[in-house]
């Protein structure tokens, strides 16, 4: 009865010190929870939802589950009532063996917020379990003179419960010679023994049968039976003696498989059978004696299989040597087993997102690690990273918990698909790692506008194309994927001389071809610039410009039109007057014409055609200038006839010609002299010659007069024409001179043009200036140096063929001057047809621009009154200094 009462007031121990514990517990904030062992599967835990906070509908909304790094899962969640239930069938000695306190710890995670919830599940005992002994039977040998109060330790029952459930008290049969006294144990374990209360007689009681049976303190009460079996021997006064109370050992736990790990010693002073020792496992785990094993007779320890440190960290046995009469004695024997680094970490993944937007923001939760190693000491300490330079990094949590978090920006451009490489290893020797692969697609938004190949574009297109014709295709890249890179193109909105552009070029939406709606015409204008737009399609859309220029070249599809001389509006020629005694090269007129092409189109050349009398006079071939190749001889008409063609450098060829008279006399009398110097012969009976003579003077008569009446006429008629013009304002009008002249060596080529010719009917013609033609220095080209030869190429540069133009404009200016002397006076033969008002600058187009420089691409420009800086002077000041010339 008193070691009843002693087992119940370590009961109540027990129970205080759990109390205390649990109320600890609860003060750590831990969701706690209990359910007894053995229960059914979905047996209610608790109201989860509840202590989360949460309403019941919201566990399945919030992604409320359960995270568990253990092998099995032991508890699960009802999605409609948010409780925690059983997962199966709970054994409380299989999950904690002898424990006292059973603890299953588990996290709850919120997914939506990535939160985690400790929770504590106690699995209760119950009593399923009766107190057993390993061997149904046991066997002493008590010599006969043993003494009273002797002690025969007893294998101890074994009842897997705990707590109450747990072996709580030993009871033995009775018997006048034996009795039971129950020891508590350093580890607080009950330790029965058998006492001798009264000497043995082998004589009279050989052998002895009792009976041990444990108790738990279960309701109702379950009970385990040993049978004891004493046998009375002869004497035999010294058991055996352990050279150690105690015996310790430690291993490491890869160990090889039948190492011997330890030896006892037992020594006995008997001789004989009585001082033979053997040796035994005594009140042993059955668990551990699968593992070692024990020569009976030298006492070695060694294992037989392997040892795990992750399921015992020491191995407590206890052995007993026993003589040949029975005596024995025991011994303690802890093998504690050493950590190696035999288990690498553990990592589970759990909530990975696979696909993320690429304008996901730094710190986006990507997953959620946890790391798990089962090794202790630095073998079990676990570090977790990831390999390369990736835009995420891993945050530590409680627990050995990461969360793997965007650390900048990503561009889906760049890197559309990111293998991250998660390694967990420990810090054992050698060190033990393990990688995980979480594969993230990074989706497209529409972050990039269209690119264009170039910055810019220009193109050219013949004038006179066919309508629908293909100009140019442009294109333009988008560097983002599906939808939002799918590029269409439009034109920007725009005129084109008050048209609008639409009119003039379309461009197909999906192919960037831009197609012309008419045909262009490059007299009209020279080139069309414009926008083109490229827009994608994503949401909303990105769209980006490039301008286009579109350059229209020239064809030759104008003829040359000659401004000088001007053609008589009756069947008439023009009359040109040159003096009988001019010398060769002596400038007779000069043809001007001008091409609206340009470039190589609007290249001029001219050449003499026909004529009257062959050799007496050449043509420039880039000037146009008409000038005596000879003397003129006695046998030479008065009136030649020349026909001169203007011809440009088109491909094919464009021409056009003019007609004119030339009159060779001194002067109008001296024209009319000579077709009357003829005198009638003295010899009277030559009647026919007489005739003849009076016959011709008469027709003389008639033709200068009719020639006179003509010249008067034609005078009166240009005069009316020359007003009419300038009532009109020809299309020209207002347009300053400097636009025309801006060359320095014009005034020399107009000083040239300028001379001054004094007609009249009674007057004797003044000797020609037979310095009048151009020196070295007066030649048309570059500040007067270009080389004058009528055989010599077109200028070659610009500059010298705007000078060409300019020269051509101000002779024809001059010619048009009404202070000129040559188109004031009367009985010129015509000269009012080459120096007449009717021929002013306001009735020459400007086709500088159209003048083509062989060898180049260039054509002239307005560049030389820009490059002057200042309108040049007019061509006054050079007829008063040419005037001056000619009156020396």
């Amino acid at each position: 009865m008193p070691i009843r009462v002693k087992v119940l007031g370590c009961r109540r121990l027990v129970l205080l010190f759990l109390f205390l514990w649990m109320l600890l517990e609860a003060q750590a904030g831990k969701i706690r929870y209990s359910v007894p062992e053995e229960t059914d599967k979905g047996f209610f835990v608790g109201n989860l939802a509840k202590d989360l906070g949460l309403q019941p509908q919201e566990v399945a909304e919030r992604g409320v589950r359960i995270v568990s790094r253990g092998r099995t899962q032991l508890f699960a969640l009802n999605p409609r009532s948010g409780s925690l239930v059983t997962a199966g069938r709970i054994d409380r000695e299989e999950l904690c063996a002898q424990s006292l306190q059973c603890l299953v710890s588990f996290n709850v995670l919120v997914e939506d917020k990535m939160k985690l919830f400790p929770v504590e599940v106690e699995i209760i005992d119950i009593n399923d379990n009766t107190p057993q002994f390993q061997l149904e039977e046991v066997e002493f040998k008590m010599n006969e003179i043993t003494t009273p109060g002797t002690r025969i330790p007893l294998p101890s029952g074994q009842d897997l419960d705990v707590g109450m459930n747990s072996l709580q008290m030993y009871q033995l049969s009775s018997n006048p010679h034996f009795s039971l006294d129950v020891q508590q144990g350093p580890d607080g374990s009950q330790q029965p023994e058998l006492v001798l209360q009264s000497p043995l007689d082998r004589e009279k009681d050989a052998v002895h049968r009792l009976l041990l049976t444990a108790f738990d303190g279960g309701n109702p009460v379950r009970s385990g039976s040993l049978r004891i079996r004493v046998q009375v021997v002869d004497a035999n006064d010294n058991p055996p003696a352990f050279t150690q109370a105690q015996y310790h050992t430690s291993v490491p736990e890869n160990v090889p498989l039948g190492t011997r790990l330890l030896t006892v010693k037992a020594t006995d002073p008997d001789e004989g059978a009585n001082g033979e020792v053997t040796y035994l496992f005594h009140n042993i785990d059955h668990k551990v004696a699968q593992v070692f094993h024990l020569d009976s007779y030298t006492g070695e320890i060694s294992n037989k299989e392997p040892l795990d440190f992750e399921e015992y960290t020491i191995y407590p046995m206890e052995i007993q040597a026993q003589d040949g009469s029975s005596l024995m004695a025991r011994a303690k024997v802890l093998v504690k087993v050493l950590d190696i680094n035999d288990n690498a970490p553990e990592v589970t993944i759990t909530s990975v997102t696979t696909a993320v937007p690429e304008n996901f923001p730094p710190g986006a939760i990507i997953a959620l690690i946890s790391v798990h190693d089962q090794d202790s000491g630095d073998n079990g300490h676990t570090t977790c990273s990831i390999s390369g330079n990736l835009p995420f990094k891993l945050e530590k949590l409680d627990d050995n918990y990461y969360r793997l978090v965007t650390e900048r920006t990503m561009d889906r451009e760049l890197t559309s698909q990111y293998n991250i490489t998660v390694t967990a290893a420990d810090q054992g020797t050698p060190t033990l790692s393990t990688e995980t692969h979480i594969s993230l697609q990074v989706t497209d938004i529409n972050d990039n506008s269209p690119v264009f190949l170039q910055d810019s574009y220009s193109t050219y297109i013949p004038e006179n194309n066919p309508r629908g014709a293909s100009i140019f295709s442009v294109t333009a890249h988008d560097a983002d994927s599906n939808e939002n890179a799918r590029v269409t193109y439009s034109l920007v909105e725009d005129t084109i001389q008050g048209v609008p552009l639409s009119s003039f070029v379309s461009i197909n939406s999906d192919t960037g071809v831009l197609y012309a709606l008419r045909s262009f015409d490059y007299e009209q204008f020279r080139d069309l610039q414009l926008r083109v737009t490229a827009s994608d399609s994503g949401d909303p859309p990105l769209s980006s410009n490039v301008s286009l220029d579109i350059f229209v070249l020239d064809q030759n599809d104008n003829t040359p039109e000659i401004l000088y001389p001007a053609l008589p509006t009756d069947v008439s020629t023009g009359v040109e007057l040159a003096p009988r005694s001019a010398e060769p090269g002596y400038l007779v007129t000069k043809v001007v014409a001008v091409d609206r092409d340009s470039g190589q189109n609007a290249w001029l050349s001219y050449r003499l055609l026909k004529a009257s009398e062959p050799g007496l006079f050449a043509v420039g071939l880039h000037t146009g200038e008409v000038r005596t190749a000879r003397a003129l001889l006695d046998r030479d008409a008065l009136k030649q006839s020349l026909v001169v063609a203007v011809q440009d450098h088109g491909q094919p060829p464009l021409s056009a010609t003019v007609t004119f008279t030339v009159a060779m006399a001194d002067s109008i009398p001296d024209v009319l002299a000579d077709l009357g110097s003829m005198e009638p012969s003295t010899n009277l009976d030559n009647s026919s010659l007489t005739l003849y003579l009076v016959v011709a003077v008469a027709a003389v008569s008639c033709v200068f007069l009719a020639f006179v009446i003509l010249l008067l006429a034609l005078r009166l008629w240009r005069w009316h024409r020359s007003r009419v013009l300038q009532a009109s304002g020809g299309g020209l009008t207002g347009v300053p001179v400097s636009h025309f002249v801006g060359v320095d060596g014009v005034r020399a080529f107009l000083q040239t043009y300028s001379h001054e010719v004094s007609l009249t009917a009674d007057s004797q013609q003044a000797p020609p200036n037979t310095d009048w033609r151009f020196s070295q220095a007066q030649r048309p080209g570059t500040s007067g140096s270009q080389n004058g030869d009528e055989t010599g190429t077109w200028p070659n540069n610009q500059f010298d063929t705007e000078m060409l133009q300019a020269m051509i404009l101000a002779s024809a200016s001059e010619a048009a001057d009404g202070s000129s002397t040559l188109g004031g006076s009367a009985g010129t033969m015509g000269l009012s047809a080459r120096y007449g008002p009717q021929f002013t600058l306001q009735h020459v187009p400007d086709y500088r621009q159209n003048v083509y420089i062989p060898g180049s691409n260039a054509t002239l420009t307005n560049a030389a009154g820009k490059r002057d800086g200042k309108a040049p002077a007019g061509g006054n000041g050079n007829k008063k200094k040419s005037g001056k010339k000619e009156k020396k």
